[in-house]
């Protein structure tokens, strides 16, 4: 188990490089100069040179990366040109909120997903089984932003009964701000976890270990969640660990939609605005986050399967 952390951890450090120094490169070469975007059009020469010095774009661009690292290795990821700010600061204020909007996101997908898997997989070729599938692809076909759009029209606009956007203040408001960017997140991946589910479940359910269950005369519900959901969730704990990269994708456009704070609206203005500290210190975040969640993942499917540990 130590050797596998110790690798993982490693791997990680690969990754993160990779990834920083992969969307270094790619930011550096959009068209487009700081200095313009923050002094504006009436910059003379000299002061677009001011700030060059002060972002250490008048360096070259492996020093720039080596300084970048550096300061990384020191727990500073630099400071933001236009505030003035800590960039952990500025980064670390906002991702609370996107962390909420993931996880309510992903949590109730879950509870919704498996339930109606299980229940497909105990109803084979039923007509309830082909009804949950039919709707369980169409969810997966239709983008986060549509039903985004299309809630926020249907449930704030039309109806009233949602607010629309930002993040509320307290508790009860937050959690109704949260209702309609979960929901358009989550939508997805109720039909993608019911159709893992359901066909790990088949797979499960064949083996033999189970029929000599059911030949006990134990109740078909009590052998799907005590014998066969612990095996046949196992695929669907991986793909959410390898998926948080995309919920966090996703994350972005829906705090867009939704006018909420969090790091999409924090990355789209980073960007827009040529802001290299900010990006790169998002960029660092989400894949740190990824790296963690993966590596959680592998650790719960440990421990729901005895059988994966000895390739740890």
């Amino acid at each position: 188990m130590w050797l596998y952390l110790l690798t993982r951890i490693v791997l990680a450090a690969v990754i993160i490089v990779t990834a920083v120094t992969l969307v270094f490169l790619m930011i550096h070469a959009v068209p487009g100069d700081p200095a313009a975007a923050l002094l504006g059009p009436r910059a003379t020469p000299e002061m677009k040179a001011q700030i060059h010095q002060q972002m250490g774009l008048d360096k070259p661009l492996i020093v720039q990366i080596a300084t970048f690292f550096g300061g990384l290795l020191h727990g500073n990821l630099g400071f933001d040109v236009f505030s003035q700010r800590s960039v952990a600061d500025i980064v670390f204020e906002q991702l609370p909120y996107t962390i909420e909007l993931v996880v309510v996101s992903i949590l109730w997908a879950g509870l919704v997903g498996v339930p109606l898997g299980c229940y497909s997989a105990m109803k084979r070729n039923a007509l309830m089984d082909q009804v949950v599938g039919v709707v369980g692809v169409a969810t997966i076909a239709i983008p986060s932003f549509v039903m985004a759009v299309y809630g926020l029209l249907i449930f704030a606009v039309v109806l009233g009964w949602l607010p629309a956007i930002g993040a509320g203040e307290g508790l009860s408001d937050s959690i109704l701000h949260l209702v309609l960017p979960a929901f358009a997140i989550g939508i997805g991946w109720v039909g993608y976890i019911s159709r893992l589910v359901r066909a790990s479940m088949l797979e499960v359910l064949g083996e033999n270990h189970v029929r000599m269950v059911r030949s006990f005369g134990i109740s078909e519900w009590r052998i799907v969640t005590r014998y066969a959901l612990p095996l046949a969730i196992l695929p669907t704990v991986t793909i959410v660990g390898v998926g948080i990269a995309w919920l966090l994708s996703s994350a972005v456009f829906i705090e867009m939609v939704f006018a909420r704070p969090g790091i999409g609206a924090l990355v789209i203005n980073a960007v827009n605005t040529r802001n290299y500290p900010v990006v790169m210190g998002v960029v660092l975040v989400t894949a740190l986050l990824t790296v963690v969640a993966t590596t959680v993942s592998d650790l719960i499917a440990a421990v729901l399967d005895p059988r994966t540990r000895e390739t740890l």
